[in-house]
């Protein structure tokens, strides 16, 4: 570990750093920089919020340092920047005091990069200070009247963009316009990082099972059960591959695919998009206990192997193949069900993955939408005549969900839509289907998107 006198705020400088250098993803280097550095509870907490809020205010924080430095912002270090960011999210988003959150930043500063450093820290976070997070928004972001998606995108910390798409989809699936206060409601949701949710893997595990040790029930799925504090890692029943950490959004539409009424034969199951395995270990335990098999499909080698690891402790015959899902190696009307859950732009989990946000742009969504639109044409080939498909995306964007199912069914007579709502028995707020988008703010889950469709 670095020679540091503050080893939270370190540990959060080099994921912000991280981050900003590699494109790696929060998630996955903080809990190994945390276990690495072993730093006690108190300072690992404070390592968390200070990178993930940091994070996940990044446009607005720089919109605001852009108001407090003497250049433009592209021509500062960017490891400066990075410390500036971490600053401004304490001075403006924490219960830290103004003098302790600029004095620690720019101690920090002279730790990792120079005095020179130090003293413009020092000068631009006491500019940051002299207003509130509030008062900053008043100053800098359009009239909420004239522009609110500009407005939004200062106040919430989200791109114009993406504020546009989720506006978009939450009227096109709440049967027309959508008022400024739910819009505001959903953005304040994708802001609150999200408790860790358990699945207890059919056959192997049971909520109850998860409740003795220490878990809470679920809101909607029969497998969900919530962890309020604690590493899952520490669950005998985790550590076991018996149950696992998944959104319950995820299990929702999941079990909607496995639970939709199929006449004949359900015994050969298909996961198109399988990594990194979630899903897959869900629908292979639930097929398992009717006596089928799941084949796990997976572009990515790397990826392979971890849904391989997560269907180890599934018994049955399950096959995991390394596979292009818009070219696959077996024979068209195979499978009895099929899950595509396609690769999408996530805007469903931003929650979980502060940084995504200002990784993404709009131009992704189309690149990204012809992918899917093969992805679900296979899964429909792939589907024996009176199969089941489900289409899955972690995102809300129209782009990448409705349309792409719409586009998709346009040029086939031998597929119905199903509406899914009845399939998701027990969640309020579906919209008027057939197909069914959850959302954060609503359900507690990511925003999650599946549509049911059947091989004629």
């Amino acid at each position: 570990m670095p020679a540091t006198n503050d080893p939270a705020r370190r540990t959060a400088y080099d994921t912000l750093r991280s981050v900003s250098q590699n494109d790696a993803y929060a998630n996955l280097v903080l809990p190994g920089l945390l276990a690495e550095r072993r730093l006690d509870s108190r300072d690992a907490a404070l390592a968390t919020e200070l990178a993930y809020g940091t994070l996940r205010a990044q446009g607005t924080y720089d919109a605001i340092l852009a108001e407090c430095v003497d250049r433009p912002l592209t021509q500062l270090d960017p490891e400066l920047l990075d410390l500036l960011r971490l600053g401004a999210h304490q001075l403006l988003a924490t219960r830290i005091p103004p003098h302790a959150a600029v004095a620690a930043t720019v101690d920090l500063a002279r730790e990792v990069l120079h005095e020179g450093a130090a003293r413009m820290s020092n000068a631009v976070l006491r500019r940051v200070g002299r207003s509130s997070f509030d008062e900053w928004i008043e100053r800098i972001a359009p009239d909420p009247q004239d522009d609110p998606e500009g407005y939004l995108a200062l106040d919430r910390a989200h791109p114009r963009w993406i504020v546009s798409a989720l506006w978009d989809s939450l009227a096109a699936h709440r049967g027309g316009k959508v008022a400024h206060d739910e819009i505001d409601r959903l953005l304040a949701a994708d802001n609150e990082r999200p408790g860790v949710t358990l699945v207890a893997r059919p056959g192997l595990a049971s909520v109850e099972d998860l409740l003795d040790e220490g878990a809470e029930p679920g809101r909607f799925a029969p497998t969900a059960a919530y962890l309020s504090h604690g590493d899952p890692g520490r669950l005998e029943l985790v550590r076991r591959g018996r149950a696992g950490v998944q959104d319950e959004g995820s299990q929702l539409v999941a079990l909607a695919v496995a639970d939709a009424p199929l006449d004949g034969d359900d015994g050969l199951w298909l996961d198109l998009c399988a990594g990194p395995g979630g899903k897959a270990a869900l629908l292979a335990a639930t097929v398992a206990e009717r006596g089928g098999r799941l084949v796990a499909a997976e572009l990515a080698p790397h990826r392979a192997r971890l849904v391989k690891r997560a269907l180890q402790p599934i018994p049955g015959l399950h096959k995991v193949i390394t596979a292009d899902g818009t070219e696959p190696p077996w024979r068209g009307g195979l499978f009895d069900r099929v899950i595509a859950d396609v690769p999408c732009t996530g805007l469903g989990a931003l929650r979980r993955r502060p940084e995504a946000r200002w990784r993404r742009e709009a131009k992704d969504v189309a690149l990204l939408a012809e992918t899917q639109k093969k992805l679900l044409a296979s899964a429909l080939d792939s589907a024996r005549p009176g199969g089941l498909v489900g289409y899955v995306t972690c995102s809300p964007h129209l782009a990448e969900t409705r349309i792409v199912v719409e586009d998709v069914l346009r040029g086939r007579d031998d597929v119905e839509q199903l509406d899914a709502r009845p399939h998701l028995p027990g969640v309020p707020e579906l919209g008027d289907g057939p197909d069914v988008q959850l959302w954060p703010h609503l359900h507690g889950t990511d925003a999650m998107y599946i549509a049911l469709l059947r091989r004629r």
